[in-house]
């Protein structure tokens, strides 16, 4: 009897550790894998983070630009309209 419970009892605790070893390790995969998903993710986050930064700063440029040349535009539609007014005081 003890012939046959013996090599039960043997592979049992053989399956059963096995089963518990498969199980920590996936438990270490699952847990590098979100170490890695964290630090990609950190990673993708700073590069948002500078390029939200660099739009930024284009767009300051940008409005800049605008205002410079708008007050170029209305110096000279100013210049314009006084050569305008002094044609037309010139007429009469």
């Amino acid at each position: 009897m003890i012939d046959i419970v013996a090599p039960l009892a043997a592979a049992s605790l053989a399956i059963f550790g096995d089963r518990a070893l498969s199980r920590q390790n996936r438990r270490q995969d699952n847990a590098q894998r979100s170490r890695d998903e964290l630090r990609e993710t950190m990673i993708a986050l700073a590069k948002l983070t500078g390029a939200v930064e660099q739009i930024g700063t284009a767009l300051q440029e940008l409005h800049l630009d605008m205002k410079a040349d708008r007050a170029a535009i209305y110096k000279l539609l100013n210049e314009q309209g006084n050569r305008i007014t002094a044609l037309e005081a010139g007429k009469d």
